[in-house]
């Protein structure tokens, strides 16, 4: 991604996120190895593979809660997880982090404090993530689904520079996985940038470069018609799959 200077010319665009060279072990096995990849601001990058290959260990190395081996993570300028980027980074996990005893509208109120934000934008929030007629419900008596829409507010409602999420989408209905897709586009518009895990290759045409790992390494880092073009399957699970055997023999993606 570039943006044009003053005179006209292209120069890249600044990077949210900056990764060179990582390395973590987990459990005394590698779980990441040799990964480098630059992500702008104010895009979508889905981070795809299948479970085990160090999906949430990468995102966890983003946010900085990630003990490395080697390497270098730089995210906003500044080493992941230091002091300054608590405010500006936001992370929804795959299991829901709320507290079950209270309700959605002070779940979200809670956090909107932390940062500093209003009842304005606790609403608004919960509007976006389609729990409005819940707000009073206590968190504890929701589904699975709506209980991860109440995490996912959670971090919103701080409205982050950078927001890390877990397979938001998982056991969510199709309809309440489009109107997400479609309010993450809003946000990376507005300027946010949005690093999105998913097991479910159809969400892949909703971000603008793909991440692929496969056993703790960087298959490919490409937007989704370039994957198709490289691979010559218009079916990205199939693309994916095209990628997966030519490491087997050796072949560079």
């Amino acid at each position: 991604m570039t943006e044009a200077t003053e005179s006209g010319a292209a120069r890249p665009a600044p990077l949210a996120v900056e990764i060179r060279g990582l390395d973590v072990t987990r459990g005394g096995a590698p779980a990441l190895q040799d990964v480098s990849l630059s992500i702008a601001r104010g895009s979508i990058t889905g981070l795809l593979g299948p479970s085990g290959c160090g999906k949430t260990t990468l995102m966890r190395c983003v946010v900085g809660t990630q003990i490395v081996e080697s390497g270098t993570v730089t995210v906003l300028g500044r080493p992941a997880g230091s002091t300054p980027l608590r405010s500006r980074v936001g992370y929804v996990t795959q299991e829901p982090s709320v507290y079950l005893d209270i309700s959605i509208r002070d779940n979200v109120r809670y956090f909107a404090s932390l940062y500093g934000r209003g009842n304005d934008a606790v609403a608004e929030t919960i509007e976006a993530v389609g729990l409005s007629t819940h707000a009073h419900h206590a968190a504890g008596d929701l589904s699975g689904g709506q209980l991860s829409r109440v995490s996912l507010a959670c971090a919103l409602v701080g409205r982050p520079e950078v927001l890390v999420l877990d397979e938001p989408t998982v056991g969510l209905d199709p309809v309440l996985r489009a109107e997400l897709w479609e309010h993450f586009a809003s946000l990376a518009a507005s300027g946010t940038t949005l690093l999105v895990s998913s097991h479910v290759m159809d969400e892949a045409d909703h971000c603008e470069s793909l991440l692929l790992l496969r056993k703790g390494r960087l298959l490919a880092h490409v937007p989704p018609d370039e994957l198709r073009r490289r691979t010559g399957k218009s079916n990205l699970e199939e693309a994916f799959l095209v990628l997966i055997r030519d490491q087997q023999v050796g072949v560079q993606p």
